[in-house]
C-alpha cells in the first residue's frame, strides 16, 4: 500500500476537535482540491453525487454537509443542473472556496458534531455528505441532525472511511438507526475512497422514514 498522505495523517487525527480542525482546514484551504484529487485520488465526492442523483429529482434541494471547497456541489451540477444545493462547513476559508465555484444557493458556518440550530426540521430532499463521516472528524452522532432536517423519505448519502465505519461506530449506529424505525437502509457498498492509496470506504445510502 502507497504511503498516506501527510497532511491527511494529520486530519485524521485531530480528534473530533472542532476548534483544531477549523484551523487545519483554513490553512489547507488554498491548495486542498489538488492535494485531494490529483495527489490522493479522492473519489468520495463523486461517487456519493452519482448516488445522490439516483434518488432525487431534477429540482430538489440538497444539502451538502460539510461541503469543503465544493467538490461535491460540482458533481451534483454535473449530473443535474437543476438542483439547489445548500453548503454547510466548519471553516470559513472552505466555504470561500466552495462559494467560488458557483454550485450553491447559500453557504453557511456549522459545527456538524452539535445541533444545527440555523436549519428547520424536514427541509431538505436530499443530504449529502462526503469526506466527514471519518476518523477525527464528525462521529456517528452527527447523523441524528441529518435525519432531522432531511423531509421524510428523503435519501442521505454519506462516505464513511473504512478505519472509522466499525472502530468509530458507524455501522453499529445505522443499523440502531434502522432499528428503531428512523431510517431504512437502500445501500452499503464498500467503495474505493483514496485511489492513489489504496483507501477505501463504506458508501451508503439512508432513506429517512
Amino acid at each position: 500500500m502507497p504511503d498516506e498522505n501527510p497532511l491527511l495523517k494529520e486530519a485524521i487525527s485531530l480528534g473530533g476537535d472542532p476548534d483544531a480542525i477549523r484551523a487545519f482546514y483554513q490553512g489547507w484551504s488554498d491548495h486542498y482540491d489538488d492535494d485531494m484529487l490529483l495527489a490522493i485520488g479522492y473519489v468520495g465526492a463523486k461517487i456519493a453525487a452519482e448516488a445522490l442523483v439516483k434518488h432525487v429529482s431534477d429540482t430538489a434541494l440538497v444539502l451538502d454537509a460539510g461541503c469543503g471547497t465544493g467538490l461535491v456541489g460540482i458533481e451534483l451540477i454535473k449530473r443535474k443542473w437543476n438542483l439547489t444545493i445548500d453548503g454547510i462547513d466548519l471553516t470559513q476559508a472552505m466555504l470561500d472556496a466552495a462559494r467560488s465555484k458557483g454550485a450553491y444557493r447559500k453557504l453557511n458556518i456549522a459545527d456538524m458534531s452539535g445541533p444545527l440550530y440555523e436549519i428547520d426540521d424536514d427541509v431538505y430532499d436530499g443530504i449529502v455528505s462526503a469526506g466527514v463521516f471519518t476518523n477525527g472528524h464528525v462521529g456517528p452522532a452527527g447523523l441524528d441532525e441529518l435525519i432531522r432536517v432531511a423531509k421524510p423519505g428523503a435519501p442521505i448519502v454519506l462516505t464513511v472511511r473504512d478505519s472509522a465505519w466499525e472502530a468509530d461506530g458507524f455501522k453499529d449506529k445505522i443499523g440502531q438507526l434502522e432499528k428503531d424505525g428512523r431510517t431504512k437502509t437502500l445501500e452499503i457498498t464498500h467503495s474505493p475512497y483514496h485511489t492513489k492509496e489504496d483507501i477505501f470506504c463504506q458508501l451508503v445510502v439512508l432513506e429517512v422514514v
